[in-house]
């Protein structure tokens, strides 16, 4: 009978995973196919690229505003509720461009609905929900393994996406995400549905959300993780966004583009699960440092290289590697630093400047393909962003749980 709480415990906290992980493929799963659509969009509807472009910008900009109220929220009321209701907000957000597949329609659409749905559904509250729930001997090891079950999705939606484009049309296939977003919300009912009593101060929630957002701002070591984050932002809303578009251009087989983000959501479990357990043994920032300084080198030899088919997918292998691998280090070295009380807001907070850098990544790109026609200008400011985050990174001084300052 002694044990029979711990087992409960450690019950509730597999579910947890299992659901955080299937939520977050849900969730960061259709996002990941928004660059599959670009092109067939503005053929079959004339929905021009610079807007999809903007579009999908304005969703990371979007995201990156509501992050931290929906983790503020998530933090008071339970990640499952506020998960939910980001189940709604995608149905809308794929549903209106599949109706009526113009520009206003896919600016607002994918633009504001899906925006929100990805800051409510994705693996921020998710993430932040199994942060409180795992033991803080585990707590990296377990957030890493919740967000490589979370690229599983990443890595089945792009080839089923691509799939019904040809099959559906394209909008068609943002009829079929709608519809699959709505799988979300039974789902998050396992994920922290009512939040535990929690020792010490309560959540900041809504209201406390300014106050501790420049009480976390004024610590030197957080301002510059948010820094080195935005630079995550930049050059993966970039590649999502515009990698697949980038290869027809170069005269590649446009169904390469789904293979590289396909691989990249492959390569992205394995690296994500590391992460994590890489962050219970190292300084989280440290590890940081080297994501983007790898990211970085692949970048450059990828832009500097003559395009070919095999170049690309081992590009998309390695960048799949440390996709989304600084997700579990940046909140392990939050946790670290500040505790898991309100995990979920200071680590939209943080996000933020990663939307930023998302916002600007992926709008830049589009704005360059209109003017120029390619993305040449581009692959040198990624190489410099990348550069500057590692070393931001590697500046911050080892992390200890401490409170903000006051």
């Amino acid at each position: 009978m002694q044990n029979a709480p711990a087992r409960s415990a450690k019950t509730i906290l597999w579910v947890a995973i299992i659901g955080a992980a299937a939520t977050s493929s849900l969730a960061m799963g259709i996002r990941q196919t928004y660059g599959l659509l670009l092109l067939p969009m503005s053929a079959e509807h004339a929905v021009a690229p610079w807007a999809f472009g903007l579009a999908v910008a304005l969703h990371n900009l979007t995201w990156g505003l509501a992050q931290p109220v929906s983790g503020s929220m998530a933090d008071k009321y339970g990640s499952g509720r506020v998960m939910a209701v980001g189940g709604v907000f995608y149905l809308i957000g794929c549903g209106l461009p599949a109706l009526f597949p113009t520009n206003a329609m896919v600016l607002l659409g994918i633009g504001l609905f899906s925006g929100f749905g990805v800051a409510c559904a994705g693996t921020g509250l998710a993430l932040a929900a199994i942060g409180r729930l795992a033991p803080p001997e585990k707590r990296g090891e377990y957030i890493g393994i919740a967000s490589a079950g979370g690229s599983l999705g990443q890595a089945a939606m792009v080839p089923i996406t691509f799939g019904a484009i040809g099959w559906l049309g394209s909008a068609g296939a943002l009829a079929m995400l709608a519809v699959t977003a709505l799988l979300i919300i039974p789902i998050a009912r396992n994920i922290e549905w009512r939040p535990a009593p929690r020792v010490g101060a309560p959540a900041a929630g809504l209201m406390g959300l300014p106050g501790l957002a420049k009480r976390a701002l004024a610590d030197r070591d957080f301002a510059l993780l948010t820094g080195g984050f935005f630079a995550c932002g930049f050059q993966l809303a970039f590649l999502t966004t515009h990698l697949p578009s980038h290869i027809a251009l170069c005269g590649l087989a446009p169904s390469l583009g789904m293979t590289a983000l396909m691989l990249i959501g492959l390569f992205n479990i394995p690296g994500s699960w590391f992460c994590g357990w890489l962050s219970s043994r190292i300084k989280p920032e440290t590890g940081l440092g080297w994501i983007y300084l790898v990211r970085t080198v692949a970048i450059a030899l990828f832009a500097i290289a003559t395009p070919t088919e095999w170049g690309t997918m081992v590009f998309a292998a390695v960048m799949g590697f440390v996709w989304l691998g600084t997700v579990p280090l940046t909140s392990a070295a939050i946790a670290r630093r500040f505790g898991v009380g309100d995990l979920g807001a200071l680590y939209g907070v943080c996000f933020f400047s990663h939307q930023i850098g998302g916002f600007l990544g992926a709008g830049a790109g589009a704005l360059l393909l209109g003017v120029t026609g390619n993305y040449d200008a581009f692959w040198p400011v990624m190489i410099v962003v990348g550069l500057t985050a590692s070393v931001l990174n590697w500046m911050t001084k080892p992390p200890g749980a401490r409170p903000l300052p006051a």
